[in-house]
């Protein structure tokens, strides 16, 4: 680990004439300008943006630590005649890069008269240290192979986690530094490196939880606030997520129901559902499917959970889960085999720092809800599910071993007090989102007296990147905050249905 050295550091505030001067063991947070990184595909905006390094400490709360480095890019705006108030995007994840994503946010027009500043958040792809976890990304891919459900798999998976953890501590990582309150210090040091007088903040899925404790905990400098597929950070934890998936996918299954032809092919889709879970954590299918990379085939099993899982993870889009379902329940497993037999590959990089992701969770979300909670919020949901499925919560299964292995922290009930603020706050959802369901959207709006409340028909995780209509009501919204129109979003519709 790096050593420092006690320095005397001077911050020159601007009313001051006078240095004031304070004693510290390590470097004050700065900008060093820099090259782009260089990603595994090109990344077209990064061509003509200004990039460089936000350097912050790993742990703010001790007296000494090291540094670590923070990727930085600015995209400029596509008008000439740009505003002066930049975008800062913040990622979802917890532990998505945000560099990644800046294709999504330029096809949105995010950057269309605004400049939009992204900072990989610490800990993620591109950054010194990147908490990176191969050992979970190999479990996750020979995961397609076991049975979900499992306790075995469980076991496996705390393994995994084990191993990473006694790695990266190896490395001199202090996993309990990565969390909303540093991440939120973080945005804070970069408007100030930055000299930013005044941003609007863009927060989706994970970055909505970090964006409202942002505005909650440090509103300087904030003209105005997007958060869009919500996570309240005074609601979210592990039993939170099955109302959104029941949320999310009888969403669908409604929108079936109202089109005709769909309706006619595919009716009684939540009983479908049920049928197939019920039947499937019973008695799984093992088959084996073509590699989608080529090579050997794929052993993949399918059962209630997994089922589940890909439902929540939209791995299946929302137009052709009818169809996929009803097949699936006639025994032609095709579309579902296909599609987990792709989460065999390992991306290279990994899309996600799943270090980085877990020691979020670990501290903010899985110490407040047991396993007992879980299965308690699946039964109020779906009442006829095996036990050995709702005692999973979607996209987070066996977290409470998990935890046990990864052994970061509980984080501060501060963390979970929800944001009540005038700031002006665009809120919005996507009716078909599983993941964060519409009605945290509504729940979040309620403690922000100037906020706006949308939800988009037809659209899931991440809407403005999808939905045209978002895209006119966010920079409707930023022009006029207190009165954007809005009319757009009542005549979304979801898609029409595939018919097979």
């Amino acid at each position: 680990m790096m050593r420092f050295l006690k320095l005397a550091v001077c911050l020159l505030p601007a009313l001051a004439v006078v240095p004031a001067c304070t004693v510290t063991n390590r470097p004050a947070s700065h900008f060093e300008p820099g090259a782009c990184p260089k990603t595994s595909e090109p990344i077209a905006a990064l061509k003509t943006a200004r990039c460089g390094t936000l350097v912050v400490p790993e742990n703010r709360s001790s007296g000494s630590g090291r540094m670590i480095r923070l990727a930085v890019a600015i995209l400029p705006a596509q008008s000439p005649a740009k505003k002066a108030d930049p975008i800062v995007f913040m990622s979802g994840g917890p532990g998505a890069s945000s560099f990644l994503e800046i294709p999504f946010l330029v096809d949105a027009g995010i950057n269309r008269d605004r400049d939009v500043i992204v900072m990989t958040q610490r800990g993620t792809l591109y950054n010194s240290p990147d908490l990176e976890c191969p050992e979970l990304d190999q479990f996750y891919a020979h995961q397609v192979s076991l049975k979900f459900d499992a306790p075995s798999t469980g076991q496996a998976q705390a393994a995994a986690a084990a191993a990473c953890r006694k790695r990266l501590v190896a490395e001199g990582v202090d996993l309990s530094a990565y969390n909303t309150t540093e991440n939120e210090a973080d945005f804070v040091d970069l408007r100030k490196a930055l000299q930013v007088p005044t941003w609007n903040v863009y927060g989706y899925s994970y970055g909505t939880d970090l964006a409202l404790s942002f505005m909650r905990d440090h509103p300087e400098g904030i003209r105005t606030v997007v958060v869009d597929s919500v996570v309240p950070p005074d609601i979210v934890n592990l039993p939170w997520t099955w109302p959104s998936a029941r949320e999310g996918i009888t969403t669908i299954f409604a929108a079936c129901e109202a089109q005709p032809s769909c309706a006619q092919h595919y009716p009684h889709l939540l009983q479908t559902l049920t049928s197939v879970v019920q039947k499937l954590e019973a008695n799984p299918i093992v088959a084996n499917v073509p590699s989608p990379k080529g090579g050997a085939p794929v052993k993949v099993v399918l059962d209630g959970g997994t089922v589940i899982n890909m439902l929540v993870g939209n791995v299946i889009k929302a137009p052709d889960v009818p169809a996929a379902l009803t097949e699936l329940a006639q025994g032609n497993a095709t579309q579902f085999l296909q599609v987990r037999a792709a989460g065999s590959t390992v991306s290279d990089p990994p899309e996600q720092a799943l270090g980085m992701t877990h020691s979020f969770v670990c501290r903010e979300w899985e110490p407040y809800g047991s396993p007992e909670d879980v299965l308690a919020a699946g039964k109020r949901e779906f009442p006829d599910w095996p036990d050995s499925v709702l005692i999973n919560a979607p996209q987070l299964p066996f977290q409470r071993d998990f935890c046990r292995a990864w052994n970061v922290p509980k984080g501060p009930d501060s963390q979970r007090v929800p944001a009540r603020s005038a700031i002006p706050t665009l809120v919005v959802s996507g009716t078909n989102d599983a993941k964060t369901g519409a009605q945290w959207g509504r729940h979040a709006a309620a403690t922000l007296p100037n906020s706006t409340y949308v939800r988009i028909a037809g659209i899931g995780h991440w809407v403005i990147a999808q939905s045209p209509c978002a895209q006119q009501i966010f920079h409707s919204f930023l022009d006029n905050p207190k009165s954007p129109d809005v009319t757009c979003a009542a005549g979304t519709r979801a898609a029409p249905f595939t018919i097979r």
